[in-house]
């Protein structure tokens, strides 16, 4: 009987022993999972935040079994070429894990897989360096904010005064351009306004099971996948 390609021994040279210790750990659970689960995604995001991640997975978690962080490790875990794959053709999926992006293993049907990922989305507050989705101008007047605020608004740059309790503003102040990045005193005062512009949201890239291979992401075919 051949060996397991799952039980070879994997090499990560120039790390600390604690390091090489805590990856060689992701990437025995990495295998573990892949003979566990039927399908196997990779998956990219935008605008991640943890929470609202950790609730999903938590959503997930009697079915399936997501993975986050080094992309190299998951690509040793899953095999970088065909020559080294635990299961036939999950050198594709790990040619897939790019950028923002991790692993998502799973025994639902691919139908609501599919639906539950399209669907996802969660709005937050946009954080220094975000792209600022609309144009937002204060206008000449009171703001609707306490009179204990007004310290903290000029301290983000916006020309405030106190006028018998009430906070006013005494010229127009543009806070974010559309398409710009966000300084830390826009992003502080977007928060302040209550105003949300970051959408968490997660993006299927491929799907693979002992069966067949797909591809979601536009623009890539599977040449792409067999060149990368």
């Amino acid at each position: 009987m051949p060996k397991s390609k799952r039980d070879r021994a994997v090499t990560l040279s120039k790390t600390k022993k604690k390091g090489r210790e805590h990856k060689e750990s992701i990437v025995n659970s990495i295998r573990d999972a892949a003979e566990k689960y039927s399908s196997i995604y990779v998956f990219s995001f935008e605008n991640m935040r943890n929470l609202k991640f950790k609730e999903f997975r938590e959503q997930l978690k009697p079915t399936s079994r997501f993975f986050l962080g080094s992309n190299k490790v998951m690509q040793v875990a899953l095999g970088r070429s065909a020559s080294d794959e635990i299961r036939p053709g999950l050198h594709k999926v790990s040619k897939l894990l790019r950028g923002d992006s991790g692993l998502f293993l799973t025994n639902m049907p691919k139908e609501e897989v599919e639906s539950l990922f399209n669907k996802y989305e969660d709005y937050d507050f946009a954080k220094t360096g975000s792209i600022a989705t609309e144009k937002v101008e204060l206008l000449e007047g009171p703001l609707e904010f306490t009179h204990e605020m007004e310290p903290l608004l000029r301290k983000q740059g916006l020309p405030v005064r106190l006028n018998k309790g009430v906070v006013e503003l005494i010229a127009d102040f543009v806070v974010c351009e559309e398409g710009k990045p966000l300084s830390p005193e826009s992003a502080r005062i977007l928060r302040m306004l209550g105003i949300k512009m970051a959408t968490f949201k997660l993006h299927l890239v491929c799907r693979w099971s002992p069966e067949d291979f797909e591809l979601y992401k536009e623009g890539l075919d599977e040449s792409d996948v067999e060149s990368a």
